[in-house]
This record gives structure tokens, C-alpha cells and sequence, in this order.
């Protein structure tokens, strides 16, 4: 059998549930490839980031050097920190921070932080969606082509298989259809939902790191 010529020949119905699922297949797949590369990049560049951070006296210099890694969120936390610390110490030549002080650095750091992970979160959700709600489309459309098959049998009153093949063939399509849109994005779903796990406890030990080389530096 033609697959091709089951789903122009099927009806309208089947054809629009295919047709919804190819549409969820295909955006899942843009955004998989999408996540992979922002994922990557973020990654890559913390890690650059990092290891500038260590390595570097001065925190201006770093402030500097972040500028670079636009994708790297542990640079966008660092920013967001170190211009509040710039503030609480522009007027002072001789700078000591209080606790309230560390405390609005460290909201400071939360916030940046929030950003940076709904950053990494976007289109998660569609992936979500597609993994969760694809096989019941398919499931749908298998169901109405099962129904025509049906309707078939009872027009032509023959269980012929050149009659019931078409219909049961058209439904299995739709099934086959919603399993492939699905199993691709519950996959990365689950593989980039991990990788956004570690970015964040990355996130969190990097603000205590900081927190803490502030305090050393401008403790009173």
C-alpha cells in the first residue's frame, strides 16, 4: 500500500490530525536542535567564564572579560552582582559592606539568576506538550479511521480485506504518526530538563562563591 495515497484518500479528519501532528513534529524538532545549541553555548561559555573569575585579582577585570560570554549565565549573574556592588561602593574610598548590604547583593543575585532560568526554560514547555499530548491526537485519528473502516463494512456489507485495509491502515498511520512527534520530545525534554538542573545548581554555587569573595574583599 501507498502511504501517500491512504492518507489523500482518507478522510478529511484523519487528514487534519496528521497534518496537526506533522506541524508538532516538525516545531519540536527546531526546537530540540534550538535547546541543543543555546544549551551548548551557555556551557561553553561558563566554563570560559569560570575560569577567568579564578583567575583574575581584580573584579573589574572580570566585569570586563564577562562582556564577552553574552550566552554564559554564571557572566550574566556576575554583572548583575557586580553592578550592585559598584553602587554600594562608588562613594566610598575605603569600602566596607554590612549584612544589609551582602543582603541586596545577594537579591541581586536571585533575580539575575530567575532570569537566566527562564532563559534556559524556554520552549520547554512545548516540548512538554508535544510529548504528553501528540499520542492522543494520534490515538484520535486512529480511533476515526477504525470508525470509517467500520462504516466501510457496513456500506458494502463485505469484510473484504480491500475494503477494511484502507481504513485500518489510515488509522495506524495516525497512531505511528503521534508516537513519532512524541518519543523525539519527551527524550530531549527529559535530556535538556538534567542539563538545566546542573546550569542552575551551577548558578547557585557561583552566587555563594561570589558572595563570599565580596565578603573577604569588602567585609567590615
Amino acid at each position: 500500500m501507498n502511504f501517500i495515497k491512504l492518507i489523500l484518500q482518507g478522510s478529511i479528519i484523519v487528514q487534519l490530525v496528521l497534518l496537526i501532528l506533522l506541524f508538532f513534529s516538525v516545531f519540536s524538532w527546531a526546537v530540540i536542535f534550538f535547546k541543543r545549541n543555546t544549551l551548548k553555548a551557555a556551557s561553553l561559555q561558563s566554563r570560559k567564564f569560570l575560569s577567568v573569575f579564578r583567575q583574575s585579582k581584580n573584579l573589574l577585570e572580570v566585569n570586563e572579560a564577562s562582556k564577552k560570554y553574552k550566552a554564559s549565565p554564571l557572566a550574566s549573574l556576575f554583572r548583575s552582582a557586580y553592578k550592585e556592588l559598584a553602587y554600594l561602593t562608588k562613594s566610598d574610598p575605603n569600602p566596607k559592606l554590612t549584612s544589609d548590604n551582602m543582603e541586596t547583593i545577594n537579591r541581586a543575585l536571585i533575580k539575575a539568576s530567575n532570569r537566566e532560568v527562564a532563559k534556559l526554560e524556554k520552549m520547554m514547555s512545548f516540548l512538554a506538550t508535544t510529548g504528553s499530548v501528540t499520542p492522543f491526537i494520534g490515538l484520535f485519528g486512529t480511533v476515526w479511521g477504525i470508525m470509517d473502516a467500520f462504516q466501510e463494512i457496513g456500506e458494502s456489507q463485505t469484510t473484504a480485506l480491500q475494503v477494511v485495509a484502507p481504513g485500518i491502515a489510515e488509522a495506524l498511520i495516525a497512531t505511528a504518526m503521534g508516537l513519532f512527534a512524541a518519543i523525539p520530545a519527551v527524550i530531549a525534554y527529559n535530556h535538556y530538563l538534567q542539563r538545566i538542573k546542573e546550569s542552575i545548581t551551577e548558578m547557585e554555587d557561583f552566587s555563594i562563591e561570589f558572595l563570599s569573595i565580596t565578603e573577604r574583599l569588602y567585609g567590615s
